[in-house]
């Protein structure tokens, strides 16, 4: 029997798998600044990703080439153009957001990195209002929620002052966010693993040229590719499992979810992160519990669909009532 899954269904389960992805990533993030800069990190791992993404794309290509036209309507992507836009765009803040990550974790620790990092929840509504987005209360309700189960989960005990690399977090977010929602505006109008593959390189170019100076500027240990040959494992996973898959994911996922929805899910991967310290020896504490807990009610708080308006002439009660008045 043949069993097809809605859309939106779909998406949130693609989002739910990055979270999940990027939740494993943490720790390979963290042991591969043990050996490497986070310009060097991020950008031989962008380019990494790229690579593979551009022969997904060029094998997908293929296919189709050769495949004969399927029955119904093919889907539309813009142009060229359009997805150089896009790529830029998406390049710019993802490389933003990854290198100012990096570098705060440098400084910060786990907990503020988790619990920062993820205030894109409250974040992306706020810029979807500037954009001219129309948020629903109840998103706004859960985004509150689930900033709750965050500071449970990450930092209850205590934000104890504020240092450099907590700024740097607190940037990190709004680059995040801003990714979330141009990745938002452009993912239903271009291919998705084309965009994917071109932002990672648009990122890796942007970073590469920086390797020289971060050892002066953050202290991290100077680049060499004996060094990047013992981190290895974790840079293998970040470009081909949490940028290559991930974010491609996230760009297939968008296509069909509300972009403070994705945020919510999104957000999951400081739990993934949290489970992923439980399998490897970590105890859970009470408050950690319930910051868990509160982070999925406000995600399946957030699949509420919302009722239609009865009194708008596009649904079906308000155009039968206009024909009954006319």
């Amino acid at each position: 029997m043949h069993v097809r899954i809605r859309p939106r269904v779909m998406g949130n389960l693609l989002l739910g798998l990055t979270a999940l992805i990027w939740g494993c990533a943490f720790v390979a993030q963290r042991a591969g600044m043990e050996h490497v800069g986070p310009f060097a990190f991020n950008g031989l791992r962008s380019l990494l990703a790229s690579v593979a993404l551009g022969g997904v794309y060029w094998g997908m290509r293929a296919v189709r080439t050769g495949q004969r036209e399927r029955r119904g309507p093919r889907e539309k992507t813009g142009g060229a153009r359009e997805l150089l836009l896009a790529a830029g765009l998406c390049g710019l803040c993802l490389f933003v957001a990854a290198s100012a990550q990096q570098i705060g974790l440098v400084d910060a620790s786990a907990g503020h990195g988790g619990f920062i990092t993820a205030l894109y929840i409250l974040i992306v509504p706020l810029l979807s209002l500037f954009a001219g987005r129309r948020v629903r209360w109840l998103h706004w309700f859960c985004a509150g929620l689930g900033v709750a189960g965050l500071w449970l989960l990450c930092a209850m005990d205590g934000l104890s002052g504020v240092g450099r690399g907590d700024w740097w977090l607190l940037g990190c977010a709004f680059a995040f966010s801003s990714h979330i929602l141009v990745v938002a505006h452009f993912a239903p109008q271009v291919d998705a693993v084309a965009l994917s593959a071109l932002q990672f390189l648009v990122a890796g170019v942007l970073s590469l040229p920086l390797i020289p100076v971060e050892v002066r500027l953050f202290g991290t240990p100077a680049f060499s590719w004996e060094a990047l040959g013992r981190a290895w494992v974790p840079f293998v996973y970040a470009g081909l499992g949490s940028s290559a898959i991930g974010y491609t994911f996230q760009i297939v996922g968008q296509r069909y979810t509300d972009p403070t929805v994705a945020s919510l899910l999104m957000c999951l991967e400081s739990v993934f992160a949290v489970l992923m310290g439980v399998l490897f020896g970590e105890r859970l504490t009470g408050h950690e519990l319930a910051g868990c807990g509160l982070l999925f009610v406000a995600i399946l708080l957030a699949q509420v669909p919302e009722k239609p308006d009865r009194k708008r002439p596009g649904t079906e009660r308000g155009r039968a009532g206009t024909a009954g008045t006319a």
